[in-house]
């Protein structure tokens, strides 16, 4: 039953996130231009929040767990493992308080409604993953900025999505890049599970029912571990409650 209405709900889910997304683009263009900063940021959280409101039409339910304080007005670094798209919205909305960032690849900076814009001028940087002379001096440049604005950063070491729920292998260099000119940041490793099960057989009849899970690892202070196996230590953080897909 849940693959024969999934073809259905699929097409209903993915009007409304297009209107949602069309819909934000000029509220976003006038926030930002009309009224500054404060106001874009505000656009984007209830921008996410509609997002993962048109998941409800798939059933889609979404848990976050965070049994941490966490404090504003610091620089903070959100590590996290990627399983797909759906993985951002919810980190916008409920770690909306420390203003997340994002290092995210040069290709979506144009073309997506509200999505481009956000990342050409919400804070965000667009790197080109293939290019290490492009990318590391531009994570440079944002870890600078952190410092200066207190916002956090969302980083996901995987490099690319793990379609089938199994944790790939963290890329340092991006990390090590942050812990060295944000040393004061709060890093905040997250752990997700099951996002990718509503893009298992692609993107299209998404998956109906799939229940999602983020749950906030303890913070680690960047200053008090050393940087070379500062990675290893999220890594492990966050790997160890990921459930590992059935054989």
């Amino acid at each position: 039953m849940k693959k024969i209405i999934s073809y259905p709900l699929s097409v209903l889910y993915y009007l409304f996130f297009g209107l949602t997304l069309v819909i934000f683009h000029p509220i976003q263009w006038i926030c930002f231009n009309v009224f500054g900063y404060q106001a874009h940021k505000k656009s984007v959280d209830f921008l996410n929040l509609g997002l993962m409101g048109c998941l409800h039409i798939l059933g889609t339910r979404i848990t976050f767990t965070n049994d941490f304080p966490l404090t504003e007005n610091i620089p903070h670094i959100i590590v996290a493992n990627h399983q797909s798209p759906y993985d951002i919205p919810p980190i916008i909305w409920f770690l909306r308080k420390l203003h997340p960032k994002f290092i995210s690849k040069k290709e979506l900076g144009k073309g997506i409604p509200s999505v481009s814009y956000n990342l050409r001028h919400g804070g965000s940087i667009l790197i080109d993953r293939k290019n290490p002379r492009q990318s590391l001096p531009e994570i440079k440049r944002f870890a600078r900025y952190l410092n200066t604005t207190k916002r956090s950063a969302v980083i996901f070491p995987e490099g690319t999505r793990s379609r089938d729920g199994m944790p790939k292998r963290f890329s340092p260099n991006g990390l090590k890049m942050l812990f060295k000119y944000c040393p004061e940041a709060v890093i905040v490793p997250i752990t997700i599970n099951n996002s990718w099960k509503l893009t298992k057989k692609g993107s299209f009849p998404l998956s109906v029912g799939v229940h999602i899970n983020f749950k906030v690892q303890a913070p680690i202070l960047v200053q008090e571990h050393d940087v070379e196996t500062l990675v290893d230590k999220i890594e492990n953080e966050i790997t160890r409650d990921i459930h590992l897909p059935k054989k």
